[in-house]
């Protein structure tokens, strides 16, 4: 018996938001939408019950991650990215035998593991988030309840799985009856958040304390706020990098700018109608081919790389700076600069050098941001630009093979639409060599090219301490969804097209 058979029976059997049989009206699509956008944004304002002292343990990977810290979408949605990951690599490299193409059969065992593996890491990101330290129960409530602060934590973990389990059915429900992804929507209005009040509020968004760009400018132009002469030095880095934010400014315009423009370069493939003369079409082979969503499994790959390395640090005496495992002072695979039981930070040894750069100060040595010598601090860079270009590489390739975007299956898809590429013969082969002349070498260099940007996007820093990567992904899928609408409402006018759509 092969271990489709033998998991058939559960993973088929899962809960499971139901399919529309038929076409779903555009305005009923953004009924669904805005409807699960407003379930998003009530979750995160609903507390965990009985959480005392909490230290926020994705700290800057919580741009991209969604969900709120010390609410009920405490994980957000980082245990559906990680099984992502889990099935992205088990499938590139070929060892779950499904072909989800065309066998009706394996995309509901996919589907099924999907969900199994989402509920399994759901439960893995919570566990450690409640029993090593870092949302302690109040004791206050678990007097007046009772029970015993174990307990307490229990109830807690609980209420974050459930959680966890809301965020999934909320984007299954995007993915079939919505516009576009729940996954790419949550990230968007995390982010938004951030940036309207980066740029507007007097105490922020969601981030005490933090004046926006705008009333902060008021301050500086009524005189309560003095810069300095910017024919100095000090005055200038004020008003560039200090109080005035200006870098941060024109690196977030200019984010918006480079992304759009990246994602207006293509390849155009001409196409024709096999029976319908003078039907023409082009099939746009765009230079960030895989889209930038590859980019969240990298970075949710190195979000995890640092939970691992805090729950370590969590274990450790609370006299000691550094990783302790078995009695053993292990300093060279870690040293933080808080107490386990705080939201510490590394500072040294490998999980130091693993951590993504997150703003300036990180490598602004000069600011006085950061204690670590400048050969330590390139180093890091180094690492960081490495795994963001070669990683967004490798996951580009994987998520165009993994989800029908490869030259095999968009051949099969045009040549189902009854197109064809003119001058050439009509045959799924002949189509997916000329397709391979052009989607695996962008999918390479798209892959790479977003690495690179969401690593200079956050060296240089944005409006509303919103992470450079969170920024970047915002506008590409901000971006992928005004196309997406656009082609709803062309299908809309033309019912005819959307069989050409697919």
């Amino acid at each position: 018996m092969s271990w489709k058979e033998a998991a058939e029976p559960v993973l088929t059997r899962l809960p499971a938001v139901e399919r529309p049989t038929g076409h779903v009206p555009f305005r009923r699509k953004l009924g669904w939408t805005a409807g699960v956008l407003v379930l998003y944004f009530f979750l995160t304002n609903v507390p965990i019950y009985g959480l005392g002292q909490n230290a926020d343990i994705f700290g800057q990977f919580r741009s991209i991650l969604g969900g709120a810290q010390g609410s009920l979408l405490q994980v957000g949605i980082g245990p559906i990215v990680t099984a992502s990951i889990v099935l992205q690599l088990l499938g590139g490299a070929d060892l779950l035998g499904l072909d989800t193409e065309e066998n009706p059969r394996d995309q509901a065992l996919y589907q099924g593991l999907q969900k199994t593996l989402v509920i399994v890491m759901t439960a893995l990101t919570a566990a450690p988030m409640v029993f090593a330290g870092f949302l302690s129960p109040n004791p206050g409530i678990a007097a007046q309840l009772g029970v015993s602060p174990t307990t307490l934590a229990w109830i807690m973990f609980a209420q974050i799985f459930v959680g966890g389990m809301l965020i999934l059915y909320m984007d299954e429900i995007i993915s079939k009856w919505g516009v576009g992804s729940g996954i790419g929507l949550f990230i968007i209005a995390g982010v938004s958040q951030r940036l309207i009040g980066g740029f507007l509020s007097w105490g922020g968004v969601g981030q005490e304390g933090y004046v926006g760009f705008f009333p902060q400018w008021f301050n500086i132009l009524t005189g309560q706020i003095d810069l300095g002469s910017p024919l100095t030095m000090s005055g200038l880095s004020n008003l560039f990098i200090g109080e005035g934010r200006l870098l941060a400014l024109v690196t977030t315009f200019l984010i918006f700018v480079v992304v759009v423009y990246a994602e207006s370069v293509r390849v155009e493939i001409p196409l024709s109608h096999s029976r319908v003369k003078g039907a023409r079409g082009r099939f746009p082979v765009k230079l960030i081919y895989a889209s930038v969503l590859p980019m969240i499994l990298v970075r949710a790959l190195q979000a995890n790389i640092q939970f691992l390395g805090r729950i370590l640090y969590s274990q450790s005496p609370p006299e000691e700076s550094a990783i302790v495992l078995f009695g053993e002072r292990l300093p060279w695979l870690g040293q933080y600069n808080d107490p386990p039981s705080g939201f510490a930070q590394p500072i040294d040894g490998l999980f130091y050098y693993l951590a993504p750069i997150y703003s300036r100060r990180d490598w602004m040595w000069w600011l006085g941001g950061t204690s670590a010598a400048p050969w330590q601090i390139m180093i890091r860079v180094g690492v960081d630009l490495t795994f963001m270009i070669i990683g967004g590489a490798i996951f580009a390739i994987f998520w165009v093979e993994t989800t029908g975007m490869g030259p095999e299956a968009t051949a099969r898809q045009i040549q189902n639409s009854g197109m064809q590429i003119p001058g050439f013969r009509q045959s799924p082969g002949v189509t997916e060599k000329v397709l391979e002349r052009y989607i695996p070498q962008v999918t390479v260099i798209g892959g790479a090219l977003v690495g690179l940007l969401a690593v200079m996007a956050n060296m240089l820093g944005t409006i509303g301490q919103v992470t450079g990567t969170g920024l970047l992904l915002t506008v590409s899928i901000t971006y992928k969804l005004y196309e997406e609408i656009a082609e709803e409402q062309l299908m809309e006018m033309h019912p005819m097209m959307r069989q050409m759509f697919g």
